[in-house]
């Protein structure tokens, strides 16, 4: 069977990654954030509360994956970094993905350095990232990856139209 280069498009483009800080979780209303992450306190990422509805964002995660979608998160660590620091950030995360329901729905996780190009780690460069830096987004962009900017459109309105094929 030979496939159209459309077709290999419209699967790889099948993949949806996630940022963490901004995008899904509230840590720029912890109060007190940024002097605990400058000391090195995993805290903040913890107790950040959630930016949507965590149950009707599993519940249209699964309908993307039923219709073959890859799901991940791509975050960075603090911008304040040691090594041991890093570790402790990358395991305070993965807790509050378990705290939301969330874990479970991914198949990929990339917790790395801050500032690293997030279209350097994406294994598939043209799936769509959910982002609330402009700067991420447009560099995302213009690797030929679509994005969606969760402060000004509703996240899960936006993923359900990819359920329904409209985006």
């Amino acid at each position: 069977i030979t496939e159209t280069k459309k077709e290999r498009n419209k699967l790889v483009n099948k993949v949806i990654y996630f940022d963490m800080d901004g995008t899904i979780a509230n840590l720029y209303a912890v109060e007190g954030w940024l002097d605990m992450l400058r000391n090195f306190e995993s805290y903040p990422y913890l107790e950040a509360a959630p930016m949507c509805d965590m149950f009707k964002l599993v519940k249209v995660l699964n309908a993307l994956k039923a219709e073959g979608y890859t799901i991940g998160v791509i975050t960075w660590l603090s911008k304040e970094s040691t090594k041991e620091y890093d570790k402790e950030v990358r395991v305070t995360k993965r807790l509050w993905l378990e705290a939301h329901g969330l874990w479970a729905c991914m198949d990929e996780v990339h917790m790395v350095k801050y500032g690293t190009p997030k279209h350097r780690v994406a294994k598939i460069h043209q799936g769509i990232l959910i982002d609330d830096n402009s700067d991420v987004r447009k560099a995302w962009e213009n690797h030929g990856g679509e994005t969606i900017n969760p402060i000004e459109e509703d996240l899960i309105e936006a993923l359900a139209r990819l359920v329904e094929g409209e985006m």
